[in-house]
């Protein structure tokens, strides 16, 4: 399709074609992903608060609740909260993560680098159409102690991706951005930004990830030899 021009006041104006062209992405995990899905819990005590609602006695801590609901569950979530039900259900299950964490790293590691003169203008130059992007690898709980806001610290209980991967379609608009450049801007956000919990971009190391190359794909078997 050729450049539209239109004349606006005496000036005449190009506007290029969208050239909306799809690909599948590999990404591969460097470092650990720490998951941390927002629970029902916590968006129901986030609303009694909100509704001045008095205050409900504190619960035991079970670790085994805090790990299935950190996970976003793409199957059907274990419906208790045991080590047995979680292990039960894992041989079948599916998880993902956001899409959107794993495109606003690439957005925001362009606009540190200067590369963009804002985030805006990067964000409808490609799509990451579903809403998770489904995470594969060894999946295990983890304890950290962490810091609360007003003072204090608590222990809590995660699921951790190690060796983790994830393939997802990408839509992009080719007369914006190449797909060389899609690649290399994906890696920086990666590389800089990162995604989960304890990122690069929040000081820590972990949810660091690259577009797997060719011979990456072979060894995962998502591409014939």
């Amino acid at each position: 399709m050729a450049t539209k021009k239109q004349e606006t006041n005496g000036i005449e104006i190009s506007i290029p074609p969208i050239d909306k062209t799809e690909t599948i992405i590999t990404i591969i995990g460097d470092t650990p992903l720490i998951m941390n899905a927002f629970s029902e819990k916590a968006r129901r005590m986030i609303l009694d608060k909100q509704q001045q609602k008095a205050k409900k006695p504190k619960e035991a801590k079970n670790e085994w609740e805090c790990l299935i609901n950190s996970l976003n569950w793409l199957t059907k979530k274990p419906k208790e909260y045991t080590q047995e039900a979680f292990e039960k259900a894992l041989p079948t299950a599916r998880f993902g993560f956001p899409s959107i964490g794993v495109k606003a790293a690439a957005i925001a590691a362009a606009y540190r680098a200067d590369l963009i003169k804002n985030k805006v203008c990067m964000q409808g130059a490609f799509h990451i159409p579903a809403e998770y992007v489904e995470i594969k690898g060894d999946i295990s709980m983890r304890e950290d102690m962490v810091k609360i806001p007003m003072g204090g610290a608590d222990v809590v209980f995660r699921g951790e991706f190690k060796n983790w991967y994830s393939t997802f379609t990408v839509t992009y608009n080719a007369n914006r951005i190449s797909l060389e450049q899609l690649i290399q801007l994906i890696n920086l956000g990666g590389y800089e930004v990162g995604i989960g919990d304890w990122r690069v971009e929040r000081g820590g190391n972990h949810g660091m990830f690259h577009v797997a190359t060719q011979d990456e794909l072979k060894e995962l078997g998502l591409i014939e030899e």
